[in-house]
């Protein structure tokens, strides 16, 4: 019986046209064994299985060969080609740093570069997983890599360049791998399946491709798997069985069902894929990714984005054509969303299952995305009934009579909410304020207001956008408070902060300042609040009047009045201190608080 090889080895490149999507790379490298200007250090950085190693031993056995090809590779048939064939050349070193790190190690190493080459030019040395050298021994191999003998060449080899010294990169020419496209790993695996005389589906290697995740090594390793579980008839079915893979057939499904707005197959087609044990952020991964693919397959421009096989992109682009691009951002961003929140979700098959039944709903979305967002209308899930949106906002003489429109106190009064809203919102929103304006004067062209009257004209605009602000503002706050219920201190507290809160974006200088102030509650409900200087008291001033009712309003009292005082130089001076500066002060006053500190070995908290 003949000894298995894996595909890994036996289809090594052994020229450097041979090597597979690193076409630039090898170029340089021919190039430099070409004009007999090779550099004395090489580091190959990039992920796994790229071909790094493959291509420092190419390097090493075209430099070494006695009558390279007039293409820049090796003839294979000199003395040194048959000795680096048949592995017992004594021009290429191979070590593997990741067992070899110490500094012993790379002495003996440098014991063997000063031995020149007894056949051939070059005495390669491969130092494969450099970054796993330790510190010590990185600074031992330092100068020996800066001036070896003419006859040393260097290859170093890692896939974490990061973790590697500066200065051991500054001694270097890099050359970054990067990860192979999914058409030349296809590429290379029909090659392979060729020559083995396995019979193929074009699907199969395809996800083989993916799943490799640019690595030709790891493909090549699935492949090897799979062709044992096929018996070398390599399918789609047999692979996606073999690998677990989940199939693209069920994104299709599922999103034809919900283009059809058949939510509970959808949920069913769910529970099929769950069932089968795949996790739920591992569908949603794969369902963003076939969203991606729908929306690069409505474009000619980004259709090469799209790695699947030949026979799969019809089918995209069919489904691509009854999904809007609103539809695809919309489901794209949904379930991204899920498979953020995955991990910290409770119930994780909820999460998945409420996602599914917002991209239904995102089906026929069709409202505005300006402003402040349009109103959510949901959809039914499980009835096939019509859906009219849009007919109790479309007036007629259908409409009933019982409803009448109430009408508005102005053309710029603001609906009413069931939230309480401190004063200021509405004069502090510029936006609301200029509008009002325009609809007061009447005007559409203004004039430039000279910089000197800009500060006084801004204020008259700001009285005046009160003043409407407070005849638009609903009834509950203009109501006449008639109650006299008490209350305390920690009533007054709460209802103080909660106005703090609810202030607006715009006035957080003001709710930033009356988080500090302490208000003070004295008899017949009046109210004291210090504040610490004349800037600070315009700025209460201002609120002055809202402040006074919305406590009066919350607290249920008519009696509540509020004033605001400037502190005195005494209060002013009083400040909090910290827990160094009380320990200094304690200190003063008892030297033996320090012998307590040493003895029982305390420290401040």
């Amino acid at each position: 019986m003949e000894k298995f090889i894996v595909s890994a080895r036996k289809y090594r490149p052994l020229t450097f046209d041979s090597v597979v999507g690193q076409r630039a790379l090898t170029t340089t490298l021919k190039n430099a064994i070409a004009t007999g200007r090779p550099a004395h250090a090489y580091l190959f950085c990039g992920p796994r299985g790229v071909g790094k190693t493959t291509c420092a031993r190419i390097f090493a056995r075209t430099i070494n060969c006695l009558s390279p090809t007039a293409g820049g590779e090796a003839c294979g048939e000199c003395e040194s080609c048959k000795a680096f064939a048949e592995g017992r050349s004594y021009n290429i070193h191979e070590l593997d740093a990741a067992s070899n790190n110490s500094v012993e190690d790379i002495r003996s190493l440098i014991e063997q570069v000063r031995i020149p080459p007894q056949v051939g030019r070059y005495k390669v040395f491969i130092i494969d997983e450099v970054h796993m050298l330790s510190t010590a021994a990185f600074n031992a191999f330092l100068k020996t890599l800066e001036e070896p003998p003419a006859h040393a060449i260097f290859i170093l080899a890692t896939t974490e360049k990061h973790k590697i010294l500066p200065t051991i990169l500054s001694r270097c020419q890099i050359y970054d791998f990067n990860r192979m496209e999914v058409e030349d790993i296809v590429g290379h695996l029909r090659r392979v399946a060729e020559q083995e005389g396995y019979t193929y589906e074009p699907e199969a290697l395809s996800v083989i491709a993916r799943k490799a995740d640019g690595g030709m090594r790891d493909a090549l390793s699935i492949f090897d798997q799979v062709a044992g579980y096929a018996e070398g008839n390599i399918t789609y079915k047999k692979v996606i069985e073999d690998l677990n893979v989940l199939d693209y057939d069920y994104y299709f499904k599922v999103t034809d069902q919900i283009l059809d707005k058949n939510i509970p197959a959808a949920l069913l087609t769910l529970n099929e894929i769950l069932a089968r044990g795949f996790a739920g952020n591992h569908f949603m991964s794969g369902w963003a990714s076939h969203f991606r693919d729908l929306l690069v397959s409505r474009d000619a421009q980004t259709l090469p984005l799209l790695e699947v096989a030949d026979s799969v992109r019809a089918r995209y682009s069919e489904q691509a054509a009854r999904c809007q691009p609103k539809f695809l951002y919309r489901a794209l961003k949904l379930c991204n969303d899920c498979d953020l929140n995955y991990r910290a979700s409770g119930n994780k098959r909820l999460l998945v299952e409420l996602t599914v039944i917002q991209v239904a709903q995102a089906v026929d979305d069709d409202t505005p995305g300006a402003g402040l967002g349009p109103a959510k209308i949901l959809k039914p899930l499980f009835s096939a009934a019509p859906v009219e949106t849009k007919a109790a906002a479309t007036p007629g003489p259908a409409a009933s009579p019982s409803v009448t429109p109430k009408a508005r106190p102005q053309a710029t009064a603001q609906p009413a909410t069931t939230t309480d809203r401190p004063a200021p919102y509405a004069a502090s929103a510029p936006g609301a304020a200029a509008s009002a304006n325009r609809v007061a004067e009447g005007t559409t062209h203004h004039r430039r207001v000279p910089p000197s009257l800009s500060i006084r004209v801004g204020t008259m605009k700001q009285r005046e956008a009160q003043a409407r602000a407070a005849a638009a503002r609903p009834a509950a706050e203009n109501e006449v408070i008639l109650e006299e219920q008490p209350f305390e201190w920690n009533d007054l507290s709460y209802q103080w902060y909660r106005y703090a809160a609810e202030l607006p974006q715009e006035d957080s200088a003001i709710a930033g300042r009356m988080k500090n102030m302490r208000p003070i509650l004295l008899e017949n409900c009046r109210v004291e609040v210090p504040v610490e200087n004349d800037r600070v008291l315009a700025l209460m001033n201002g609120i002055h009047d809202s402040l006074t009712r919305h406590l009066q309003r919350t607290l249920r009292n008519k009696n509540v009045t509020l004033t605001f005082r400037l502190l005195e130089e005494k209060e002013a001076k009083k400040r909090v201190y910290s827990r160094r500066e009380q320990y200094d002060a304690m200190l003063q006053k008892s030297s033996a608080l320090a012998y307590l500190k040493e003895e029982l070995e305390l420290e401040l908290a």
